[in-house]
């Protein structure tokens, strides 16, 4: 089993931080792009190769993400219509989310066998969360539905304050 902590700096406009290991060190760099349509988040490795890529989606009624891993798309994420609370979906083939993944803790399970959980870090600047991957092949996947899923949030927070997204 492998542990990486992922913590977002607060003020940051591009959207860029890292993913790190147990032993602190970088294993992953985020970057989001900045005044672009569309708007793309890049995951890449230590040797800046991409892993993974989120995209949402422009033209669409409702906010939708897409997640590609190593070029193939893996799952979307979509925002429901609902009058009072925010609801979202995720759909990706062979992979399932338990829990409360909205909070940020739940496990991600592929033919009911757990290969990652995510719990969200508490008293920390910012969003931390720390991630366990079970099975080190899924390790991209996980990382990117992480990552998905904290800038799901980030786009409803934004626009829930009347911002342009």
């Amino acid at each position: 089993m492998k542990e990486f902590y992922i913590k977002q700096k607060v003020l940051s406009l591009s959207g860029k931080f890292t993913v790190k290991d147990q032993q602190e060190k970088d294993v992953y760099y985020v970057e989001g792009s900045f005044m672009q349509i569309p708007k793309t988040f890049s995951i890449m490795n230590t040797t800046r190769d991409e892993v993974a890529l989120i995209t949402k989606k422009v033209f669409s009624f409702l906010p939708k993400f897409f997640v590609e891993v190593k070029g193939r798309e893996v799952l979307t994420i979509t925002k429901e219509f609902s009058f009072f609370k925010a609801r979202y979906t995720i759909d990706a083939a062979d992979l399932e989310v338990n829990g409360n993944w909205w909070d940020m803790n739940f496990q991600v399970l592929q033919h009911g066998v757990v290969i990652g959980s995510v719990n969200k870090e508490w008293f920390t600047w910012g969003d931390s969360y720390k991630v366990q991957i079970m099975n080190e092949e899924m390790e991209s996947i996980v990382i990117a539905l992480v990552v998905a899923i904290d800038c799901v949030k980030a786009d409803q927070a934004t626009a829930s304050s009347g911002a342009i997204t």
